[in-house]
């Protein structure tokens, strides 16, 4: 199957999916979106794959969901002009939905995840890192959801990795974390040099092809669906509803965003939103160490 905006790489046991939007740091557009989840059954279908590994190209995992030109009548936006206020609100539950349901279908395939992840790991990157089997990050990724910031979603599967104390730590304030910061949350498993990103997923993918595949697929199973049965499943579901609620949740503050977008573009829509929030905590915008102040 070819393939347009993500690369797909079979190498014996191990299958590589590579986002490939380097340009625009892999941001998530629909396309790219249908595509990841194309590649992931394909893999999931072929017998000889035992585990695959998820990633990006350039110089980050993902920047999150493409908040570029939206040019199909029925995108959801963030701009409810011109829009009766239901089908505003219809568009982000279809959009919310799709998203809660993308993260799922991971978790039920009958081959295990891992994601490799580097750079920025933010918005919708970092669900989907968060919702792979296993996920390795290098010493220079950054994590988070600046998108709250704009009125828009966290995701539950924070709370249920982190804690609730963690997730209101930056769900609260979009605020991004280091790889450090990550595993000490218990959102990576493990934190490893750039270079050893690749060598090491592919290490632990291929550790785990040399168990029993019936043993592999019964027991990640055991894992997802208990924690679907147990309540996670609710929380997900949940969270589709209260993504819509607070991306249908328009008002003066969003509209002044907007206005910047409108008149700047998306780098001064940016600016407005999160220049009040530097210094960040962690990552590129955080502060200088005292000593180069």
């Amino acid at each position: 199957m070819g393939y347009q905006y993500v690369l797909y790489e079979k190498t014996g046991p191990v299958a590589t999916i590579t986002l490939n939007r380097p340009e625009v740091l892999n941001a998530i557009s629909p396309e790219l979106e249908a595509e990841l989840h194309q590649a992931l059954d394909e893999a999931d279908a072929d017998g000889s794959v035992r585990a695959v590994i998820l990633t990006g190209a350039g110089r980050a995992f993902s920047s999150g969901y493409d908040m570029g030109p939206k040019d199909r009548p029925e995108a959801a936006t963030l701009d409810p002009t011109g829009l009766e206020p239901a089908e505003f609100i219809r568009r982000w539950w279809q959009n919310d939905l799709r998203h809660q349901q993308n993260l799922l279908h991971i978790w039920y395939l009958s081959k295990p995840v891992i994601a490799a992840v580097h750079g920025w790991v933010l918005g919708g990157g970092l669900w989907y890192a968060l919702a792979c089997d296993i996920t390795i990050a290098a010493e220079n990724a950054v994590f988070g959801q600046p998108e709250v910031r704009h009125a828009a979603n966290t995701t539950f599967l924070v709370a249920a990795l982190a804690g609730w104390k963690a997730a209101q730590r930056y769900a609260l304030t979009g605020d991004h974390f280091d790889a450090w910061e990550a595993y000490r949350l218990g959102l990576v498993n493990e934190v490893v040099p750039l270079d050893a990103l690749m060598p090491r997923a592919r290490e632990l993918a291929e550790r785990i092809a040399r168990g029993s595949p019936a043993s592999v697929r019964v027991n990640r199973a055991i894992t997802f669906l208990g924690l679907l049965a147990s309540g996670l499943g609710a929380g997900m579901l949940m969270n589709a509803a209260l993504s819509t609620l607070v991306h249908a949740s328009h008002d003066a503050f969003r509209a002044a965003l907007l206005e910047a977008l409108q008149t700047g573009g998306l780098k001064a829509f940016l600016e407005a939103r999160d220049g009040p929030f530097r210094p960040e905590p962690f990552g590129p915008r955080s502060a200088p160490p005292a000593g180069e102040r």
